[in-house]
């Protein structure tokens, strides 16, 4: 792949679901259809908003290993990226990824205790596309 980040961050931008991977308590995958990275640094670091209440939020507290897959069924193509996620509260990170409509959510507003954001940070990553698959180190 010559240009990873753009061919990656294509891909991440063009689609309307990821699918974000938490561990459990007893050390199994679990999976979950999110609405796309609220925003996104390059293809390091993605946001997404949750509750905090959420089941998912629990685990990455508890453990912060998590994968993040990119789908683009139309062309039979994706990405895996595996790295951590944070769970962040402070109200400068929530405030930063708030968008108008979010108190359908969080009636309380961006200072909603059941608010929160998850901040991943991609370390490797693993491309599917042409019929071959690729692994690469996100920088």
């Amino acid at each position: 792949m010559k240009d990873v980040e753009k061919t990656i961050g294509n891909l991440i931008d063009k689609q309307k679901i990821a699918f974000i991977g938490s561990v459990d308590i007893e050390g199994f995958p679990n999976i979950k259809a999110m609405l796309q990275p609220r925003k996104r640094e390059g293809i390091r670091i993605l946001y997404f908003t949750t509750n905090t209440s959420s089941m998912r939020t629990t685990q990455y507290l508890k453990n912060h290993h998590a994968c993040v897959y990119f789908c683009d069924s139309r062309f039979f193509r994706g990405v895996m990226l595996k790295g951590k996620m944070e769970v962040l509260t402070d109200n400068s990170t929530k405030e930063m990824i708030w968008r108008e409509g979010d108190t359908l959510y969080y009636p309380l507003g961006v200072t909603d205790p059941d608010y929160c954001v998850l901040k991943f940070t991609a370390i490797t990553g693993r491309r599917y596309g042409n019929f071959s698959s690729e692994d690469f180190e996100v920088e």
